[in-house]
């Protein structure tokens, strides 16, 4: 069921964020064309071993979000559709760069909208983006490279 024009569109954007890239931030800025409000919502997934602390990812994406009073930085260790119903959220917002981000995230959007009715907003990422990834980052930055130019508020 989609909300009516009456109530507060709120999307959770859920994702490791390890770290938060240009192109999670684009995601972001985009998806506030469409939504009142975006929760950025770190998940704690014991199965990923993330390269820094969640509070450590909160802290900086808060610091890079501290401009835009619509969107607000949580974490959460339950079901992605849980913690959109926990916070208020009535969408799940989800960026899209490949065909294979495509398949898996079709597959999530059906099964959340199955067991909760929330729909899934999926965004493709900008072409000139659409290389970027935390897994990419990670290797450039545990290699020595400079990663600012894909990882905002990151001072080199």
């Amino acid at each position: 069921m989609i909300p009516n024009s009456n109530h507060k569109r709120v999307a959770l954007y859920p994702g490791t964020f390890d770290p938060f890239t240009t192109g999670h931030l684009s995601i972001v800025e985009r998806g506030l064309a469409l939504f009142d409000e975006i929760i950025i919502a770190i998940g704690v997934n014991d199965s990923k071993n993330c390269h820094k602390p969640t509070a450590e990812r909160v802290e900086h994406i808060t610091k890079v979000m501290k401009d835009e009073p619509r969107v607000k930085v949580v974490s959460y260790n339950c079901l992605t559709v849980d913690a959109a119903k926990e916070h208020g959220a009535n969408f799940i917002l989800r960026g899209v760069r490949t065909v294979a981000d495509y398949e898996y995230e079709r597959n999530l959007a059906y099964a959340n909208r199955n067991i909760s009715g929330i729909e899934t907003v999926l965004l493709y990422t900008l072409p000139e983006l659409s290389y970027i990834s935390s897994t990419m980052v990670r290797d450039l930055e545990r290699h020595g490279y400079d990663v600012s130019p894909y990882v905002p508020g990151c001072e080199e």
